[in-house]
């Protein structure tokens, strides 16, 4: 049991509606939801309530007599409240009324009886022989891959994980640059049903990522079930006998073929390093990588050091690299809009994680609010006004303010450098572009006197450093391309043959599109995570997209059980009307907008990365598969 110096360091820690909710579970009593002490948020704040001194002392003093009582051995008198106080506890806690249509996808999502539509149902004696006929084969051992790997087992069906690195944990194992770091509050970016209320930093580094993985991997005995240092070279549909065949190459060169009754894509998409197309790419002498490929043999320190690009992963290593070196040259061709989160780098408090893990709820009304918050609260800040006639710089009129409200906090970050300001706030609006978390750092990196920030276009890399196009050589020991991924090629260096012999390359033909991003016509049993049009901009974290797409994956595959069907392959029609829909969706938001170009966007000007729909609308879409999209071959034959 907690002394009484350390509860009141954890209350003060405390995320007070979230405290104020978890009373209620532990009292019983929802006059705990005062409308006094409803919360007044400020955007993009780490949860500041606007309570005066005074309330928020009462409640403190009050949650401490009721969580002492707890630790003393009272019962938790409301584990499951009913529905109608849920909804007001979810009122209170996000500091607004929330309408009524999210009321069932929010309170799932809560799990609050430590169940939810996610689970795997798959509990009828007849659905469990059938999934034990089954045999899945799941491409990549990061966060997609070993959910569904869990999932998979929780619904008692075969499965197989190929991964071509010698671990798990995907990007948080591949990605070892300085200062490399989640941008989506930990206490989000983990998986729903498994928290960690240890997680050190409010938005830790990579290590700590990967040891959450690998602890996930641990617990669910995933390894039994992976072959690392393995690529799936091929897939070929058997249409006689309605399954996959792999062809998989071991490290050693061994070749093996395999098959699966069902293949599911977890590659990502932020996982080829994109390489410009600048002459002379492969012409410097010294040490050259992509900040995906980190040489950590390359002592930087004392060193000329180049750096391309000024996307998410620079705006984290180069201040970290910053300091270390003799000279660094950063060049821009965009600035990226930094969002202020002043906490970006703060540690999470002893009391925080105490709370999180002693009081009951408390954990899951602080994600409760991170969640509603940073996702379906701030969606409305990127979208564009029908009409808009105001400035190029936005979209809509709360796009503005927060345009205005970031420009402003960059300003004052470079007042002592005006020099800089012209170079450092986007005219683009907020959010046509992948927008970073800022709490001064970057800024504070090029105002150093040994860096160097470089506009002006370039022209070509030269042996001993880049030439831009004013002529000038930038000389460099050190050349490292922080120039992202190539995002929109999706599924590159694997060969998928479907229906007929026709390849997926082929029928894309560089325009990647999919079914709620996971399926397409003439490849069926075939599912993608993380597919096209699935990445999400400013609402929220990616894990909650792929526990979704899982839950729709597990529940097509228990179709197929409760049909007796051997394949399913989205119709033609249903796949199209949806993807008309989509693209004419992302035309109302700031990355659809014309004139910004970004990685959001293939070679066609398509937006073929986002999500243009409410984080509720994959929810309701991926509850369960509907019949009705698919055409079902029947009369399964299992794999050996």
């Amino acid at each position: 049991m907690a002394d009484d110096a350390e509860l009141d360091r954890a209350l003060e820690a405390a995320h007070l509606p979230a405290l104020v909710a978890a009373m209620v579970h532990l009292t019983a009593d929802a006059s705990w939801l005062k409308p006094e002490w409803t919360p007044v948020y400020t955007p993009l704040s780490r949860g500041d309530t606007g309570l005066p001194d005074e309330a928020q002392a009462d409640i403190r003093a009050r949650a401490k007599v009721a969580i002492e009582a707890f630790l003393a051995g009272a019962p938790l008198k409301a584990p499951t409240p009913d529905t109608a106080t849920l909804r007001k506890m979810m009122d209170f806690v996000a500091g607004a009324p929330i309408p009524e249509t999210y009321a069932d996808f929010l309170i799932d999502e809560l799990a609050i009886s430590g169940s939810s539509s996610k689970d795997p149902q798959f509990e009828q004696p007849a659905l469990k022989a059938a999934a034990r006929r089954l045999k899945v084969l799941v491409i990549g051992a990061g966060m997609s891959g070993l959910l569904a790997g869990i999932r998979l087992s929780q619904a008692g069906i075969g499965f197989e994980i190929v991964e071509s690195n010698a671990d798990v944990g995907g990007t948080w194992l591949v990605n070892t640059y300085p200062g490399c770091r989640v941008d989506n509050s930990n206490h989000m970016y983990s998986y729903s049903f498994e928290p960690n209320h240890g997680w050190p930093q409010h938005f830790s580094p990579q290590p700590e990522l990967l040891k959450y993985f690998r602890g996930v991997a641990a617990k669910y005995d995933l390894k039994t079930h992976i072959r690392f240092e393995t690529t799936v070279e091929s897939l070929t549909w058997d249409e006689a006998r309605s399954v996959w065949r792999a062809e998989l190459k071991a490290k050693d060169g061994r070749r093996e073929t395999i098959e699966a009754n069902a293949v599911v894509t977890a590659v990502g998409q932020l996982n080829k390093p994109r390489i410009p197309q600048i002459e002379g790419v492969g012409t410097f002498e010294g040490p050259a990588f992509h900040s995906a490929e980190w040489r950590h043999d390359v002592d930087l320190v004392g060193k000329q050091v180049a750096v391309i690009g000024t996307g998410a992963s620079a705006y984290q290593f180069v201040p970290e690299i910053a300091p270390k070196v003799d000279h660094l040259t950063v060049f821009q061709r965009t600035p990226p809009w930094g969002l202020p989160v002043p906490h970006y780098h703060e540690d999470v408090p002893e009391g925080m994680k105490w709370l999180l893990e002693h009081v009951p709820y408390y954990d899951k009304w602080y994600r409760f609010w991170l969640f509603w918050m940073t996702t379906e609260g701030f969606l409305p800040m990127v979208k564009a006004d029908e009409g808009w006639n105001g400035p190029s710089t936005a979209v809509g009129a709360a796009n503005l303010m927060l345009r205005e409200m970031a420009a402003e906090a960059l300003a004052a970050q470079v007042a002592d450098r005006p020099d800089l300001l012209p170079n450092v706030v986007p005219t683009y609006p907020v959010g046509g572009k992948r927008a970073v978390l800022d709490n001064g750092v970057w800024l504070g990196a090029l105002k150093r006197p040994n860096v160097e920030l470089v506009t002006n276009a370039i022209i070509k890399i030269s042996p001993s450093g880049v030439v831009t196009a004013d002529g000038v050589e930038h000389p460099a020991d050190v050349l490292i391309y922080g120039t992202g991924f190539t995002a929109s090629r999706f599924l590159s260096g694997l060969k998928v043959t479907g229906r007929g012999g026709r390849e997926l390359h082929d029928a894309w033909a560089g325009d990647a599109r999919a079914y709620l991003g996971m399926t397409t016509p003439g490849f069926p049993n075939f599912f993608m995570i993380y597919g096209p049009n699935t990445n999400i901009v400013v609402n929220g974290s990616i894990i909650f997209f792929s526990e979704c797409s899982v839950r729709y994956i597990v529940g097509a595959l228990r179709l197929l059980a409760e049909t007796g069907a051997k394949a399913m392959e989205v119709k033609r029609g249903v796949h199209d009307d949806f993807n008309v829909r989509v693209d004419e969706a992302n035309k109302g938001w700031a990355w659809g907008s014309e004139g910004v170009s970004s990685w959001y966007k293939n070679e066609f000007g398509r937006v073929s990365q986002n999500w243009p729909f409410g984080l509720i609308d994959y929810w309701r879409a991926t509850l369960a598969p509907n019949p009705d999209d698919f055409v079902l071959t029947r009369q399964p034959e299992p794999v050996a």
